[in-house]
């Protein structure tokens, strides 16, 4: 990555794509509380890691809302999968952005405690099935990730469309 003078490297970076193709040291799951699979993102971690993480994720007994647990990335090209749970969206009278706050940093808390992670992929948590407002959860997560940058060498924001990578653009500066 060049350097500019006066300029520190861009750590947050957003990708369009498929986060089970990216090569992290960790990829973040946007699971449910059973952390047994599901639709969506969580689904196509557990399809491409194979039937080992659903094996290892049946050793805990859950992960509630806000909290994140570590497993092994088995078959992906991350070593490790932070799974976490982001809230339902309700009408956002709920603790709603900060229990999504709380899922961000339970992330980067593992992450960093682990020691060897330096690299991490973010799916947009919240904002499928669970109905978070785009613009909203986007604004979380990059409040979050700004946050902790500073231990990371590379954070990206996997998102699977362009309208939620222009709504990350709009919310990161550019240099």
């Amino acid at each position: 990555m060049l350097r500019r003078a006066g300029c520190a490297p861009r750590v947050i970076e957003i990708i369009r794509g498929d986060i089970t193709k990216l090569q992290v040291d960790a990829i973040v799951n946007a699971a449910n509380e059973s952390l047994r699979g599901g639709g969506g993102v969580d689904g196509a971690i557990h399809r491409a890691a194979g039937p080992e993480l659903l094996a290892e994720c049946k050793r805990h007994p859950g992960c509630p809302t806000g909290d994140a647990v570590l497993t092994l990335g088995y078959r992906l090209p991350a070593r490790y999968v932070i799974h976490t749970v982001g809230p339902v969206w309700g009408d956002g009278s709920f603790g709603e952005a900060e229990l999504l706050r709380k899922a961000y940093r339970s992330v980067f808390r593992i992450a960093a405690d682990h020691g060897d992670i330096h690299t991490l992929a973010f799916p947009a948590i919240s904002t499928g099935v669970y109905g978070y407002p785009k613009d909203a959860a986007a604004g979380i997560a990059v409040e979050i990730m700004r946050e902790n940058e500073a231990g990371f060498s590379r954070i990206i924001a996997c998102v699977f469309d362009d309208a939620m990578a222009t709504v990350y653009r709009d919310l990161l500066p550019r240099a």
